[in-house]
């Protein structure tokens, strides 16, 4: 996406905070080396630095050009976001943006910024059992019910063998991941009432598509016929079934779902190896937490539209995409450029999708 079409999508996405902006009531004024504090968790999912951190820092020099961005990447390391937000901290963050790598380990970093009176934002993954002050993020639970929807469309549309019961792997997130469990509870949720099995369910530790490979290429030995699809939390571990799958001679592979929209998935999808991917507008939830950190930092009371465990939150909806929402969603919406998506191998694929013309590039 070009530069201009970026910040045509970072503008929509901050505009209604800052209409929140001018109704909110200040408290102190903003000082002139305000520090906001950006953590995220890992870089192993392609979006944190391609999408999060751009997008983040972009409007926070926009909207306060004299604040400060800290910013730090945990390598999915518990203790080293522990010392990242000690640093921050020590640093003299004003506000501190949240991206925990383990909930449950986060609870120490928030008491920490709680005592000097630094804000957290919740970004992403809540954090649950500490004094977080906001939360950005997406309804969790609706994007594994989109997947899992998904997959009941996939199977309703081929004839059932045997007994009619469908066989199902659930490949999940990271055990230390909150959104984890809300993924598979609205997945598990869209199989109820239908003759779908959950052979096997599985933790991806880290995250890591090699893992999420290496496991599946055990559960297609294991249940030997019987897995006809495949819910994978997000577009890296769909990768690595999908790439598990090939590796057995499955030839086409069974639906996959996934989740972010990353390029590499979304040629997948073009080219009929990914089934659905969930699309979350991360470079606008990115600008509404950095809208949100400057409202914070300069002392004003930002408004919200819902609570979540008595946190105030800011709650984005996602999109299913599969191969016919391609082009109406993320090349229309400026996500992708059919350019981007179309390289070889994907041309003819594209052609056959009608995203390009067949004499066209």
């Amino acid at each position: 996406m070009s530069a201009r079409r970026r910040l045509r999508v970072l503008g929509l996405a901050v505009a209604a905070l800052v209409v929140l902006a001018g109704c909110a009531t200040p408290a102190v004024q903003s000082r002139s080396a305000d520090t906001i504090a950006l953590l995220l968790p890992e870089s192993k999912t392609a979006r944190y630095e391609s999408a999060d951190r751009p997008a983040f820092e972009a409007v926070v020099a926009t909207r306060c050009p004299e604040c400060r961005v800290l910013y730090a990447n945990a390598d999915q390391d518990a203790a080293r976001q522990q010392q990242q937000a000690e640093s921050v901290l020590t640093q003299g963050a004003n506000v501190l943006v949240l991206d925990a790598v383990d909930a449950a380990a986060a609870a120490s970093i928030v008491a920490a910024a709680n005592e000097r009176g630094v804000k957290v934002i919740a970004y992403d993954r809540f954090i649950a059992d500490a004094p977080v002050d906001y939360y950005v993020s997406f309804d969790n639970q609706l994007v594994g019910r989109l997947q899992g929807e998904a997959v009941v469309r996939a199977l309703d549309a081929t004839p059932p063998a045997g007994d009619g019961r469908r066989g199902v792997l659930v490949v999940g997130g990271a055990a230390t991941d909150p959104n984890s469990a809300q993924y598979r509870a609205g997945v598990l949720a869209a199989f109820e009432g239908h003759d779908i099995d959950v052979l096997a369910s599985y933790d991806t530790p880290d995250w890591s598509p090699d893992k999420a490979q290496e496991w599946v290429a055990g559960q297609l030995t294991q249940f030997d016929g019987r897995v006809d699809a495949i819910a994978a939390a997000n577009d890296g571990t769909a990768g690595g079934a999908i790439s598990a799958m090939k590796a057995a001679g499955l030839d086409p592979v069974p639906p996959v779902t996934g989740q972010d929209a990353e390029l590499a998935a979304v040629q997948r999808i073009v080219s009929g190896d990914q089934y659905m991917t969930v699309y979350k507008a991360i470079r606008q939830q990115a600008g509404i937490a950095a809208e949100l950190a400057v409202q914070v930092t300069r002392g004003e009371q930002p408004s919200t539209s819902v609570s979540v465990s008595g946190v105030p939150a800011l709650l984005l909806a996602p999109v299913a995409v599969t191969k016919a929402d391609v082009g109406r969603i993320l090349v229309a919406g400026g996500v992708f450029t059919t350019e981007e998506i179309c390289v070889q191998p994907y041309r003819q694929a594209c052609i056959e999708a009608g995203l390009i013309a067949g004499g066209g590039s």
